[in-house]
């Protein structure tokens, strides 16, 4: 796969002539581009080979190459449990869905309980807008089939590769269980906004708990999903309404630590990126660009869009997602 940053006109010069992409950018740019084999989603943030950047005035293409065949899918979020009906023998999926809408929570929810849905690697991003837009602009995500943009739903890009391709995808979590080992948190509901935990087996206000604590908000709470390190980020604590607003849902009978303190946040990412990210496809989260202070910083040769959730199968939070595909 191709990775670059193009004008609307060569994007659109592009999937004119057939080419199969996922394009990032400026919502106002994505709106321009004709109906093709693509899908897309909106950020301005990204993390480019000098380091991470607002633009503005270019798109973000990557193209797959080596494709046998290519299918654009919009899914309304009762429908995402159809999401395996459209994946494609040997192939692989993106997809793409607005922050803050239904589709997003409901993704986020019922995801880990779609059995079909691990049937094939499947990776992704939660669209987004500049920070200083939030409340006023709209994450929106792209329907390239239809040149539609969506503002509630699902877009997905299902691919077959040409015979004998591998596809491998993986995440990058630079956070460790260990704040406090002897510390762990339950919690009895599913939601992105909860008032109580259950710490060490007490109920307490979380609000109060970590302000009186004073937790290093920053940091996630992380659970172990079989081996997997999977964090729930915290997004803002309301302690006059006594709640934690999060950024993925924390799930019942889930055990969750913090994560353990970093002393050197861009450089502990770029030490665990590992193989050149060259031809790859990957997402980073917003959060990681805001705590690292990524701007102006490279971090190795992942280059992708920032966003503002990402998905590896299911909704992730402070990650980065890649996607490598080795031709026969």
């Amino acid at each position: 796969m191709k990775n670059e940053f193009l004008t609307v006109a060569e994007a659109s010069a592009r999937i004119e002539a057939g080419d199969v992409m996922t394009v990032a950018g400026d919502s106002a740019l994505l709106e321009q581009l004709p109906a093709g084999k693509w899908i897309g989603g909106s950020s301005v943030y990204f993390v480019t080979e000098t380091g991470g950047a607002v633009v503005r005035d270019k798109v973000f293409c990557t193209t797959f190459e080596d494709v046998a065949d290519a299918e654009v899918r919009a899914l309304g979020a009762d429908e995402l449990a159809d999401i395996s009906k459209g994946y494609k023998a040997g192939g692989f999926t993106v997809m793409l869905i607005p922050a803050f809408s239904s589709t997003h929570t409901t993704f986020a929810q019922e995801a880990p309980n779609m059995g079909a849905l691990f049937a094939q690697p499947l990776v992704g991003w939660i669209s987004g807008v500049h920070l200083d837009e939030l409340g006023t602009a709209k994450p929106m995500v792209f329907d390239g089939g239809n040149a539609a943009a969506v503002e509630d739903g699902a877009v997905c890009l299902h691919i077959s590769l040409s015979a004998g391709a591998k596809v491998s995808t993986d995440i990058v979590n630079i956070f460790k269980q260990g704040h406090d080992t002897s510390t762990t948190f339950t919690f009895q509901q599913t939601g992105f906004n909860v008032q109580t935990a259950v710490v060490d087996g007490k109920e307490v206000n979380f609000a109060e708990y970590l302000t009186e604590n004073n937790i290093d908000t920053r940091l996630p709470l992380v659970a172990n999903y079989a081996g997997a390190l999977v964090n729930v980020s915290v997004q803002a604590v309301d302690t006059e309404n006594g709640s934690v607003a999060l950024y993925a849902p924390v799930m019942p009978g889930v055990e969750y630590q913090l994560a353990a303190p970093l002393t050197d946040y861009a450089g502990t990412f770029a030490a665990n990126l590992g193989d050149s990210g060259v031809g790859q496809y990957s997402c980073n989260c917003i959060l990681n660009y805001l705590y690292g202070e990524l701007e102006g910083k490279s971090t190795g040769t992942f280059t992708g869009p920032v966003t503002f959730g990402e998905i590896a199968y299911i909704l992730l939070n402070q990650t980065l997602v890649k996607l490598d595909v080795q031709a026969a």
